[in-house]
């Protein structure tokens, strides 16, 4: 099965392991973008993210999610 994964927490990356450990293909990845976090304001990516780029997967991340965000879904 072909899927489009939308998410950016913990438990979104757990949830895209195990659709990846089932045997899909993962064609796509939308996830917020990447932001400062912590004291030094170190910018840093989702674990949403840093799971699909461990798996070769393109990662979209629009800062909004309205129609011109999904264009590349068209492809």
């Amino acid at each position: 099965m072909r899927v489009v994964f939308m998410g950016t927490p913990d438990i979104a990356a757990t949830c895209l392991k195990q659709i990846l450990a089932d045997g899909s293909q993962v064609v796509g990845v939308y996830t917020q973008p990447d932001r400062p976090k912590g004291r030094g304001g170190k910018v840093q990516m989702s674990p949403v993210k840093e799971l699909a780029l461990k798996h070769d997967i393109p990662v979209f991340q629009p800062l909004k999610m309205r129609l011109d965000g999904l264009e590349p879904l068209r492809e």
